[in-house]
């Protein structure tokens, strides 16, 4: 009776100290920084052994100097609850692919030499340990490894032509003469007048870019090489670094090979290509050809009038599975789905998703995805060749699904949730699975799944430590009608600590794309805006994916457009709720997002403030200058020479004379998606003469990537300028470094107007 009533007293004192407790834990948590990012872990490429106990994946990490991101790869047991730990040394390790026998992990690696990076390399690492070592040294190097089913030969990836090469054994042939002599204390000897010409000290590639082509440069990878097109090469595979082997090239041509898999028995390689020098005349549109491993001239299996994912073969070797969006009727949005290919017969690939309304292969989106490394995803069959596993984004969540060959049906929802699972791979048999996992406070880790039990366990806690000193929140999910009764979803990121009964500026934010969509997943920006004070409105309008084929593609010809009433719909949606300080609204976005932000200050004055990212003003100047062509009447009927009125009635810097919002715009200066002359560059100077406050950040050497995989320094410093400039504005901060004369003084007036230039 006695140890009763002081076990009651324990639970009465527990009971009444719990939430001091509770407060003193909360109490001790901080909000989060933009500069947390430089302690973040990310998680890409993730490869499970063949006898399905270990998983190798790349982990991702801010260097020291914090303007890059180092690359390593780590591996986790699948059966017991250990730590992962890393494997190999360098910083710039990728792409882990497992030998058939799991004793083996080949890899790529990039190093330097004078403090210039070289092109990556394949290393071979023994699982029974010792260290790594490099097996190829190609001029242009070697990626995308993928073993032969026997072990024996390793197929990859070079661009390196027989000049590239022709050049390397010109330099090493130099090097071994200078050798010689420096070992001897003799001069090299001059070459014979009479039987060759000497060679220059060193030949001069031009770097001068002659264009014939529409598409010449890429946003992520700068100018087109086209006189060293992407091909398949073979080497043998070296078990120790005595074994001295030698890459041979397996094709050749004019044209970029891609998405090469072996066949079961590793006769014949499959691959995809297109021979077309200007393919941009024409809609999407595959080759799969296959090879004998053992050389000779590629056989056409067929053309396929679609552009393919990646390809997975079935058990049987007898079927292809990929993702792919069809091509006709021409839409701005065409929703990706589900195929199968026969190999033995010439018949057309069949669409087993064609009545499933979401999107297969596909992914809502946030700001930290694997900023380097991420690898991809393969349809997965299970073992009996009847089901395939892929991931499917709905409504704002991207889950596992396995799919019926026969019919298409989806029969297991594998994954379910308010999440995001944008990687995933399989053990050989299917029966379980890997994949990378967010949420909105979990950026990303591995969860290992038995497909037989549905058990599924954390792998890798990689943030786990500083994410458990932050006090991130859940966004409230809300769904509102729009104008034509269309439903749209959104989400509120509300402050830490918020009060319904306190007023909140709020911050509009837009994705780009415009097909793509926000979700259930982390974004740092959204977390950090909301511990700053702001309340964060990101909504899913029109056009957005994972919301079926015609939310999709009911843009088309109309964007900027009824979009924009989407949003401004969720504006007031928000402020109704009360806490919403009306007077103090901003509105930001990137990309089409810019484009949309653009729009906004040129239709309505209800905003204090806007920030613009890697925008598009015109469209016009846009279609002429952008890294990829809109041959296609996929957004406009026509070229801007033929359809000139839609194309200004639907660029924002046709409005400018109405746009009274304070606006900052930041832009990549090597940006070729959306280059800042077509963009933010004449907004600024259009707002300049009409004395609108405005400001341009502009980022040295940063792509449209800026705010995903920039540089990370300056992914900082965009956060600090967004908040900068909404400070200001909304909350009255002092921010001279946006004044014109910082200190309020007035600019000196110039005694005579600059005399025009010559």
């Amino acid at each position: 009776m006695k140890s009763r009533s002081h076990l009651h007293l324990l639970l009465f004192a527990f009971l009444i100290l719990a939430p001091a407790f509770a407060s003193s834990a909360t109490a001790e948590k901080r909000n989060i920084t933009e500069k947390d990012l430089f302690n973040f872990v990310w998680i890409g490429d993730v490869r499970v052994s063949p006898d399905g106990a270990r998983v190798a994946f790349v982990r991702v990490t801010v260097n020291e100097k914090k303007e890059g991101y180092n690359t390593s790869i780590w591996l986790v047991p699948t059966a017991a609850n250990e730590a992962p730990h890393r494997l190999t040394t360098g910083d710039r390790d990728s792409s882990p692919r497992w030998s058939p026998d799991g004793k083996y992990l080949v890899f790529t690696r990039n190093t330097e030499k004078d403090g210039k990076p070289e092109p990556s390399q394949l290393f071979m690492l023994s699982m029974a340990g010792g260290d790594a070592f490099p097996f190829t040294s190609l001029p242009k190097g070697a990626g995308d490894p993928k073993w032969s089913p026997d072990g024996k030969l390793i197929l990859f990836t070079s661009s390196s032509n027989p000049e590239d090469l022709e050049k390397q054994e010109k330099k090493k042939r130099k090097e071994e003469e200078q050798k010689r002599a420096a070992a001897t204390q003799e001069k090299p000897k001059a070459p014979d007048d009479k039987t060759k010409p000497a060679e220059p000290e060193s030949e001069r590639e031009s770097d001068i870019h002659v264009i014939t082509r529409a598409v010449y440069r890429s946003n992520d990878e700068g100018y087109l090489d086209f006189k060293r097109p992407q091909h398949l090469w073979l080497v043998q595979a070296p078990h120790s670094p005595d074994e001295k082997v030698e890459p041979k090239q397996l094709t050749k041509g004019r044209f970029d090979e891609d998405s090469a898999i072996w066949s079961k028995d590793g006769a014949l390689i499959y691959f995809t290509t297109l021979h077309s020098d200007e393919p941009y005349y024409d809609l999407g549109k595959t080759e799969l050809y296959s090879i004998a491993a053992t050389g000779g001239e590629p056989t056409r299996i067929t053309t396929i009038d679609m552009d393919l994912g990646a390809m997975a073969l079935s058990p049987d070797g007898k079927q292809i599975a990929f993702t792919a969006s069809v091509e006709q009727p021409v839409n701005s949005y065409t929703q990706p789905d589900l195929w199968v290919l026969d190999l033995a017969t010439d018949a057309k690939p069949r669409n087993l998703t064609a009545k499933f309304d979401w999107d297969i292969g596909s992914s809502v989106f946030g700001d930290n995805a694997s900023p380097r490394g991420s690898g991809g995803n393969l349809p997965i069959w299970t073992a009996d060749g009847k089901g395939i596993v892929e991931n499917f984004a709905k409504e704002g969540q991207t889950n596992l699904g396995v799919f019926d060959v026969a019919t298409g049906e989806l029969t297991n929802e594998i994954t379910k949730g308010n999440q995001a699972v944008p990687r995933f791979r399989g053990a050989p048999d299917a029966s379980k699975l890997v994949y990378l996992l967010s949420t909105p406070t979990r950026i990303g880790d591995l969860f290992w799944l038995d497909r037989g039990s549905g058990e599924a366990r954390q792998l890798t806690h990689s943030n786990d430590e500083l994410f458990g000193q932050l006090n991130l929140t859940e966004p409230e999910e809300i769904r509102y009608k729009s104008f034509d009764g269309k439903s749209i979803q959104a989400w509120l990121q509300k402050p830490p600590g918020f009060d319904p009964a306190k007023k909140y500026p709020l911050i509009l934010n837009i994705h780009g794309g415009p097909h793509t969509a926000y979700g259930f997943v982390f974004s740092h920006e959204f977390q950090w805006m909301a511990a700053k004070g702001y309340v964060v409105l990101y909504p899913n309008p029109r056009g957005s994916t994972s919301y079926g084929q015609e939310f999709g593609n009911v843009i088309q010809y109309h964007y900027p457009g009824d979009d924009f009433k989407d949003l401004m719909l969720g504006v007031d949606e928000t402020t109704k709720r009360g806490f919403i300080d009306a007077k103090k609204l901003g509105v930001t976005g990137g990309s089409g997002g810019g484009l949309l932000t653009n729009w906004v200050a040129g239709h309505t004055d209800r905003f204090a403030a806007a920030v613009s990212q890697r925008d598009i003003a015109s469209w016009i100047d846009w279609w002429y200058t952008a890294d990829f062509t809109l041959f296609q009447p996929r957004w406009f009927k026509g070229p801007p020479f033929q359809e000139g009125e839609d194309f200004k009635a639907r660029s924002p810097i046709t409005y400018i004379k109405d746009v009274k919002t304070p606006m900052m715009f930041i832009l990549g200066e090597t940006d070729s998606r959306t280059p800042p002359g077509a963009g933010g560059e004449q907004m600024f100077r259009a707002l300049k003469f009409r004395k609108i406050p405005t400001v341009m950040v502009k980022f040295p050497n940063e792509t449209h990537e800026l705010s995903r995989s920039g540089q990370p320094w300056h992914r900082i410093e965009r956060l600090q300028h967004i908040l900068g400039w909404f400070d200001k504005w909304l909350t009255g901060a002092a921010k001279p470094e946006y004044d014109v004369a910082p200190g309020g003084e007035a600019p000196i007036k110039p005694s005579a107007k600059p005399k025009p230039s010559p």
